[in-house]
């Protein structure tokens, strides 16, 4: 999981970066920064499209038509 902290270093950083700008060692930061909070963005993402169950509208049909009666 990312950090809270780090996320805000991000912004810190950005918004530094509009104001006055970054010296070199604040650019190298940033750069790992958004490194590991992509990496980490893209593993959850995954994660989450390897979840997805794509049925056709006949198979969401039959599975509401039994969940329903399951409800009850």
């Amino acid at each position: 999981m990312f950090d809270q902290k780090k996320l805000d270093r991000i912004n810190e950083l950005a918004k530094k970066n509009k104001t006055e700008g970054l010296t070199e060692a604040e650019i190298k930061e940033r750069e790992g920064l958004r490194k590991e909070y992509l990496e980490n963005f893209r593993a959850h993402f995954r994660s989450r499209l390897d979840n997805v169950k794509v049925v056709s509208p006949e198979e969401y049909d039959e599975y509401m038509k039994n969940n329903k009666k399951n409800n009850n």
